[in-house]
């Protein structure tokens, strides 16, 4: 019985689909977590190497594989609680999808992952990629109470809770969030939502780099708290110049009081945009990092942001790159080598600063790695882990690279 077959027999003829991609890897859409957990348990007993897929719009579908296994079927939303500000959400769910459900009974989920509009869940929590909003908000662990995942071999396993009171076992929803898929298959989130703003409003202004960084910092000082403040360059921003881009999100009455304050620290020099325009220059931006070859983030101390752009500008340049200088968060986007990102990787380390490579060909991934050397200690521990929840290799996950 070949491996289409055996598949075909466990989840039914309508779980398969037969790629026609130059890697012809079947690529198998597990309709339920249990069927999730069926699949993956027979590939450890087959021996069969897994690469894991949401809707196929962030990581490129190129890993070396005996099977894809994509989550696009899992795409229900079994609760809402807007009493308690919760949601449970299965992880093939496309977040554009998730957020007009969530809408629609009066909450928001403060995530604005870069990426394509019908990216899921699932992965926006695998790889940990925040956008913007990490400025208000926080980063995407701070968004989940809890995870339901399926190990390597079939087991489901459940952390964390339903609700923002529910602390109970050990915490491995954080091993998941940002995790890459290396330790299991997210099939269920648990959610941390907030009231959707009554009031949502975007400001820009356009300048050089250093006029704009000093702005950001003027902003901070005032003791403003702004949803997002990003610095964008001009090909992200769609602008001649730099743009800094300030989003105001709440009450009516917070947000008037921080437009006051913005106005008051900045000298009025902001525009507003409508609407419509607010939503697709944040659209287009996010969708610029999913349009290059390749992505990476840092993360550094917030008064660091402004030598570490230095630094890409010398090193791998600096046409597609955003930054957070209230929390010193930087995302980078375009074509470069494995030369290259090592060699940046390993001057950013000496900063103590990590580079995470959230988007690449596997010819990158795979000698560079998400993560790349850990530091001493870390890496057996890591090792640990992955024998622990994926015992028979079977995931296709580049965390460390080859170097």
């Amino acid at each position: 019985m070949t491996l289409v077959e055996r598949v075909r027999a466990l989840l039914g003829a309508d779980a398969v689909e037969l790629a026609g991609g130059p890697d012809a890897v079947p690529r198998v859409a597990p309709a339920s977590p249990d069927a999730v957990a069926l699949l993956l348990g027979t590939a450890r007993q087959e021996g069969w190497r897994v690469r894991l897929e949401g809707a196929g719009t962030w990581l490129p579908a190129d890993a070396p594989a005996d099977l894809a296994l994509t989550t696009r079927r899992l795409d229900r939303v079994p609760a809402i609680e807007p009493q308690d500000l919760s949601a449970t959400a299965e992880a093939g769910i496309g977040c554009d999808l998730l957020r007009q459900q969530l809408a629609d009974r009066g909450t928001w989920l403060a995530l604005d992952p870069p990426g394509l509009a019908g990216r899921t869940l699932g992965s926006v929590v695998a790889t940990a990629t925040a956008g913007p909003l990490r400025q208000g908000f926080g980063a995407v662990r701070d968004h989940v109470l809890g995870v339901t995942f399926v190990t390597g071999d079939g087991r489901l396993v459940q952390s964390g809770g339903r609700v923002v009171k529910n602390v109970a076992g050990y915490d491995l929803t954080k091993l998941e969030a940002g995790g890459f898929g290396a330790f299991g298959v997210i099939v269920l989130v648990h959610l941390r939502l907030r009231a959707l703003p009554r009031a949502d409003q975007t400001f820009v202004l356009e300048g050089t780099r250093e006029d704009l960084t000093q702005v950001a910092e003027d902003i901070i000082a005032a003791g403003l708290q702004p949803a997002a403040l990003e610095l964008m360059s001009p090909a992200l921003a769609r602008r001649e110049g730099w743009g800094l881009a300030v989003r105001l999100a709440g009450s009516a009455a917070l947000v008037a009081a921080e437009e006051a304050g913005l106005r008051g620290a900045s000298g009025g020099r902001f525009t507003a945009l409508r609407a419509d325009e607010a939503h697709g220059f944040w659209m287009r931006a996010a969708e610029s990092f999913a349009t290059r070859p390749v992505a990476f983030r840092t993360g550094g101390l917030p008064d660091s942001s402004d030598e570490l752009l230095d630094l890409l500008q010398h090193q791998v340049g600096d046409e597609w790159v955003s930054a957070s200088p209230g929390v010193g968060a930087i995302r980078w986007a375009g074509d470069t080598t494995v030369d290259r990102l090592r060699r940046l990787r390993r001057t950013l380390a000496g900063l103590e600063v990590p580079l995470t490579l959230e988007r690449a060909p596997w010819s990158i991934r795979s000698a560079v790695g998400h993560f790349g050397a850990y530091r001493e200690g870390v890496g057996p521990l890591i090792a640990g882990l992955r024998r622990t929840f994926d015992p028979g290799e079977a995931f296709v996950v580049a965390v460390e690279g080859s170097e």
